[in-house]
């Protein structure tokens, strides 16, 4: 097990992930996204933590599928959860949950803009926490607020499926609310949990998203975590944007009031597409930053909030072992650079341990595999069984092996 403190005790430590989006919904022209289902977690998830474990790793990003755990309002089936943590406590795995990877349960009406959002993931969230001491005593209230935003709210492909900045604007205070409320809850229960905000890394090239400048578009990078925060008020550099798109002012002061501090605030970047190049007209187009953009990540968040910081997510898709083991060199080396300059990295996340399917599956209609993306230290590989093998691949042994010469 690890070090309780172990984003205070100046070590580095080093977790994998498995990836967790949940959009149980579905419609003409899209179909269910359940990663574990996808990659056979659900049945072969032993395996993966075994493999997860036998990388080094102390830490694992791993979420609990809410859809499945709670499948009635009220009713919660923790059988599988049971399992599960129980194995990780047997390996050693520490666990920072994901509350919410983006979906709602079925029965949640309208998704996120359900007035009673916010109460119904603190009590889920709550329940979970409480049930897995000591596997479970660090908590990400939800995922990447930002992209969730902008996936339901700004872009409509997934529920509550809202367009426009008025629909970002509209998901963005529920969750902020609901991330609040989570903390809150979370720590009644069980005072002595850490909380774990992770934020997508969004680094800006020519102009901001939806026509601001870079300068904005940093801003807005940071937007969920400044509401958690309590950060925003009349003064904040986008207090007009949210004002102008919807948001209430009662909304922002009771989350002034009653706004919270994470304990860690994670940073995800991808080196082949966080940095996006914008052009006057708003298309984007993926930029390669290599260990740059991380650096620069890291910088922005250690100067705008002082609080110590995990890579939460990095990994680099393709089928190039070689470029992939070297990610792994250049990553740990950069991050022995920044801790040696004074930013407080506490802890390094390779997401995900396994290949995933693209996102884009869910508005396809091919076979899955055609949605196979190479992000993992273990490939998935479909047998003529229908099972997807796990095979570890040599930026995987590359990893076990940095892990173990860093002690």
């Amino acid at each position: 097990m690890t070090d309780t403190s172990w984003h205070t005790d100046g070590r580095l430590h080093h977790g994998v992930g498995i990836e967790d989006t949940f959009i149980p919904s579905e419609r003409v022209g899209q179909r269910k996204l359940d990663e574990y289902e996808l990659t056979q977690h659900y049945h072969l998830w032993r395996e993966d933590l075994r493999l997860a474990a036998e990388s080094g790793a102390t830490l694992i990003r791993w979420g609990s599928p809410w859809y499945l755990v709670e499948p009635e309002e009220g009713r919660f089936d923790f059988r599988w959860l049971d399992e599960v943590m129980a194995e990780m406590q047997r390996l050693g795995l520490h666990c920072v949950l994901d509350v919410m990877h983006y979906g709602t349960p079925l029965w949640l009406a309208n998704a996120f803009l359900d007035p009673r959002y916010p109460e119904l993931v603190a009590r889920y969230a709550a329940a979970v926490a409480q049930r897995y001491p000591g596997v479970v005593d660090d908590v990400t209230p939800l995922n990447e607020p930002m992209v969730n935003a902008v996936w339901c709210g700004r872009d409509g492909r997934w529920p509550p499926y809202l367009t426009g900045e008025d629909g970002l604007v509209a998901v963005l205070i529920p969750l902020a609310r609901g991330m609040v409320a989570t903390q809150r809850a979370v720590a009644a229960v069980r005072p002595d949990a850490r909380f774990v905000h992770v934020d997508a890394g969004f680094l800006w090239e020519g102009h901001g998203p939806a026509g601001m400048s870079v300068a904005e578009g940093e801003a807005w990078r940071f937007l969920a975590l400044d509401l958690v925060t309590g950060r925003i008020g009349p003064e904040h550099a986008l207090h007009g944007y949210l004002v102008r798109h919807g948001a209430r002012e009662e909304d922002l002061d009771a989350l002034r009031r009653d706004a919270v501090v994470p304990d860690v605030v994670g940073v995800n970047y991808y080196p082949e597409f966080t940095t996006q190049a914008v052009t006057a007209d708003g298309a984007e187009s993926p930029v390669e930053a290599g260990t740059a953009g991380l650096v620069e990540l890291l910088g922005a968040y250690h100067e705008r909030y002082g609080l110590p910081l995990a890579i939460t997510e990095t990994s680099r898709a393709t089928r190039d072992v070689a470029a992939k083991a070297q990610w792994v060199d250049d990553l740990l080396d950069t991050v022995d650079k920044v801790r040696a300059d004074g930013v407080p990295v506490t802890a390094v996340f390779w997401f995900p341990l396994l290949d995933l399917m693209d996102w884009s599956y869910r508005d396809g209609t091919a076979p899955a595999d055609e949605y196979l993306m190479p992000f993992g230290l273990v490939d998935l590989v479909r047998g003529a069984d229908n099972v997807l093998a796990r095979v570890p691949n040599a930026a995987y042994d590359r990893w076990r092996t940095r892990i173990a010469s860093a002690g």
